[in-house]
């Protein structure tokens, strides 16, 4: 188990992760469209998506990340007042990861904003597979789709336990108040797929 540092492309946001291992978080790639929107809103599609669409997410307890340089770069976009809350580093536009509201005890990190110095697949542990894939560019390959209620059941029963251990607080994107520590911005995501 070891940390993972945590920076943006220019540098300016930095922080770094609790000891992460398979056991504790879940590694997936994300193909959904709102994962495509998001790199797109941002001007990242070449960065963060692989050639299917997907996007590499680390899910970890939130309370696992602390950010300690450059906060107040932070933003934050939503699909819908209900959606996800999305957050990058509006310095240079690295996406950071997704989260629920302040109750949610997990944040998706994205690998764009993980060391690519210091993280390996041992860091993070297995990719448990593309995940979404009907909304992929195209096709994705038998072997590299993930088992979608394996997947699922580990997704539901890690955030569960998060929850129930306290694992939503502290959290760097929520303030004691339950929060966002900026104003989300709402975007109609028909309107960024035009």
């Amino acid at each position: 188990m070891s940390e993972v540092n945590l920076k943006c492309a220019c540098g300016t946001v930095t922080g770094k992760t609790l000891a992460v291992s398979s056991r504790i978080g879940t590694r997936i790639t994300c193909c959904c469209d709102d994962c495509q929107v998001f790199a797109q809103f941002l001007g990242q599609e070449g960065k963060v998506l692989d050639q299917y669409g997907g996007t590499d997410i680390l899910q970890i307890p939130v309370s696992h990340l602390t950010i300690s340089e450059g906060k107040s770069e932070i933003s934050c976009v939503r699909f819908s007042p209900k959606g996800m809350y999305r957050w990058y580093a509006k310095c240079c536009n690295t996406p950071i990861g997704n989260t629920f509201g302040a109750g949610g005890p997990f944040i998706g990190i994205i690998h764009s904003f993980m060391d690519k110095a210091t993280t390996s697949e041992v860091d993070l542990g297995k990719n448990r597979g593309h995940i979404l894939t009907k909304f992929a560019k195209t096709p994705v390959p038998e072997n590299l789709k993930g088992s979608s209620l394996s997947i699922n059941f580990r997704v539901v029963t890690k955030i569960l336990s998060w929850k129930l251990k306290g694992l939503n607080k502290p959290s760097e994107f929520f303030n004691n108040n339950a929060e966002p520590i900026c104003e989300p911005q709402i975007l109609d995501k028909k309107a960024q797929n035009s």
